[in-house]
């Protein structure tokens, strides 16, 4: 009888857990009516969070989900800037301050035409959580503007940056808000803004961005940090199933430095990578991505994917970037931009036997595509942990700003290396304890939820 009234008990905690967050989550929707791309992130946490609920009626009580679904600050402001022909254009420009429960706020900058309030908060609120996951000091922040920096001159994106940082400078710090690179934000973009910074402030504050040249205080190994850390966290998935990367056949989207960094890691791990893109279309080599080239194209020449095959004849190009998750894999990476695998591209890549997904892009699955990769038993790595290594290697930088000094490429890399290990290990051991062994997304967000709770709960109402 004992045992029947603790099922009957836990069974309407979870109920009264599940209304909870539910009732929360439509409050989002109803303030915030117009942002799709918030909701879908928001959603796909709390979901996770029910059982937390139902176990620790103290974080209903404190209010720390009507708390952290709502920023800290908002800003938006207009950066005007002139273009090459003499004309001046107008952009808007945000920085979202989602929560600094932990440390301060830390999130990359994205210049990209989507750029809009929704966007700039979902990635926000995800950063909380995927910061949290690297055991790092750091809050969750983000931002961006609406600029296109593509065919663009190098004046015109100084110009647009140095007018973008004017306004930034004013709520950002080493102590307060680190920005850092996103799409559209590599190291030109830093510099620029870092000059215009030191310009302002008359300083040199290293930790105020992150992302920066090496020998003006960047760090070794933060190029290659987030594509290396997908790697890295998919290796844990794939050991723990007995597997590896090697002799396996993947598919990698996108071609920024998340994606080369991706390549490199999965060949050296002894993967054939087989096809990747850009915003216009994809390659498809089955001899295997030439790295080199991909480097050349993006790094050096800033081209197209599309001249691949002219150093590469025999491999192809097709226009339009959905078609690149019809071929056969069994690893997929995607780590382009949100929302590039629906969920009739999921169910093609687990009729096509993909086993394991990792996420490299920030939320770059639907919730239907996640919920056909669970059903079907592939092994998935959520945008939250699979992707942290980069901020994770960002706060790396940080710590080295602070004490004055550089590591080198294999000692940031041995950390990147451990702290994706410990987000996989944490990811399960949530899992595991709260009913959901195997989900690495319920796993992921619980495991990054409580340290931020518990950090608020500390802090009283703030």
């Amino acid at each position: 009888m004992k045992k029947l009234t603790t099922i009957a008990t836990n069974e309407l905690e979870l109920a009264e857990a599940k209304e909870y967050v539910r009732s929360v989550y439509e409050s989002v929707v109803r303030k915030d009516h117009h942002e799709p791309e918030f909701h879908q992130a928001v959603k796909e946490i709390l979901d996770s969070l029910v059982p937390v609920f139902a176990k620790h009626p103290k974080y209903k009580k404190a209010g720390i989900l009507e708390t952290i679904v709502e920023p800290e600050r908002i800003v938006s402001f207009r950066v005007p800037w002139v273009d090459d022909k003499g004309n001046v254009q107008v952009n808007r420009g945000y920085r979202v301050q989602f929560n600094s429960a932990i440390g301060p706020y830390k999130g990359g900058l994205r210049f990209h035409p989507s750029v809009n309030a929704s966007i700039i908060k979902f990635l926000g609120f995800e950063q909380i959580f995927k910061n949290s996951l690297t055991g790092q000091p750091i809050g969750g922040g983000k931002g961006g503007s609406d600029f296109d920096p593509k065919g663009k001159s190098d004046l015109e994106i100084m110009r647009f940056t140095q007018s973008f940082m004017t306004e930034l400078y004013k709520y950002i710090g080493p102590d307060v808000d680190v920005p850092a690179g996103d799409i559209g934000v590599g190291a030109r973009e830093i510099g620029y803004m870092f000059g215009q910074y030191k310009r302002i402030r008359s300083g040199h504050e290293a930790g105020v961005l992150t992302g920066k040249g090496i020998v003006y205080g960047g760090s070794l190994t933060r190029k290659e940090a987030t594509g290396y850390g997908c790697v890295y966290f998919v290796q844990e998935m794939l050991h723990g199933k007995g597997m590896s990367f090697k002799g396996r056949t993947v598919v990698v989207s996108g071609s920024g430095n998340v994606s080369i960094y991706a390549i490199e890691k999965a060949a050296v791990l002894g993967a054939k990578v087989v096809a990747c893109s850009d915003s216009n279309g994809y390659i498809y080599d089955p001899e295997g991505i030439n790295l080199d080239t991909v480097k050349r194209l993006k790094e050096v020449e800033r081209a197209r994917i599309s001249d691949y095959v002219k150093a590469h004849p025999h491999a192809v190009y097709t226009p339009g970037c959905e078609g690149i998750w019809t071929i056969p894999c069994d690893i997929a990476l995607p780590c382009a931009t949100q929302n590039e695998i629906d969920e009739e591209a999921a169910k093609l890549l687990v009729r096509n036997g993909v086993k394991a997904v990792g996420e490299g892009a920030n939320m770059p699955s639907t919730l239907e595509a996640i919920e056909v990769f669970l059903q079907g038993g592939v092994l998935f790595g959520p945008a939250k942990a699979a992707n942290a290594g980069g901020v994770a290697v960002s706060a790396l930088e940080m710590s080295q700003n602070s004490m004055r000094l550089s590591w080198t490429f294999e000692e940031v890399d041995a950390k990147l290396h451990n702290i994706m290990k410990n987000i996989y290990a944490n990811s399960v051991e949530a899992a595991d304890e709260y009913g959901y062994s195997g989900n690495l997304v319920v796993g992921a967000n619980i495991a990054g939820f409580l340290r931020v709770a518990e950090a608020m709960l500390a802090q009283g109402v703030v």
